[in-house]
């Protein structure tokens, strides 16, 4: 992706989210030089990943496959270890209109996805069969606000706004907007975007960025290079 529409894709999905009413995080605002000035207090930060990320996962067509996020808080590989501590995470994140984010699941990540408006949030459902793989005949139950439901392998849950859907690791699922942008809120367990997310087709999680202009902010795939 080009650097220059990563930075389009910033300000619109920035104005949209706070378009809701929901307030972002102070360091959502700082620019890439004063994360810079920052460095030795935001630790925090950069190691658990917190912040901006976008994708296209690898394939050239944000429009088309892509998903917009920030991470606002995220707990510790060590505490989830060892039962204790700092277990969870939350995103905001965009699933535009049409917009695919492909079909994966986590080994470990139990994870609530909210529809905090906009469109209907799609989201295509399998189970795992007894090696992981996708289950293409399985029906899949997963709880939708304390209410099980039951769909057939592959089959669409539509969450309207304010619903939620529980997905636990091993449920396969692929979501996306129907008839207009969705804000998505997750809420899950710790989150290991790097070696957690098991996609059915070999794509790239992160995005390769030509540098045509200076970023606007950072990335959370920018910390190792920029940081």
């Amino acid at each position: 992706m080009k650097r220059s529409k990563v930075n389009e894709i910033l300000r619109e999905g920035d104005a949209f989210i706070r378009s809701f009413g929901y307030a972002m995080p102070p360091f959502a605002d700082w620019t890439p030089d004063e994360m810079k000035r920052r460095r030795e207090s935001i630790n925090g930060i950069v190691d658990a990943r917190l912040g901006w990320d976008i994708t296209d996962y690898g394939g050239g067509d944000f429009d088309r496959r892509g998903l917009f996020l920030f991470t606002v808080r995220n707990g510790n590989q060590d505490d989830l270890k060892h039962g204790r501590g700092m277990l969870y995470a939350e995103k905001i994140m965009i699933s535009r209109r049409d917009q695919v984010a492909p079909m994966h699941t986590h080994a470990i990540k139990a994870e609530d996805i909210i529809n905090r408006g906009g469109g209907t949030l799609c989201i295509e459902l399998f189970a795992s069969d007894a090696d992981g793989k996708i289950d293409r005949t399985a029906p899949v139950s997963v709880p939708t606000d304390g209410v099980m439901r039951r769909v057939d392998a592959g089959g669409v849950l539509r969450l309207q706004p304010g619903e939620s859907v529980t997905l636990l690791p091993g449920v396969w699922h692929a979501f996306w907007g129907e008839k207009d942008d969705v804000l998505i809120g997750e809420v899950s367990t710790v989150n290991d975007d790097v070696t957690d997310n098991i996609f059915a087709d070999p794509i790239a999680r992160f995005s390769e960025i030509e540098e045509d202009e200076d970023p606007y902010r950072l990335l959370v795939s920018d910390y190792p290079t920029w940081l």
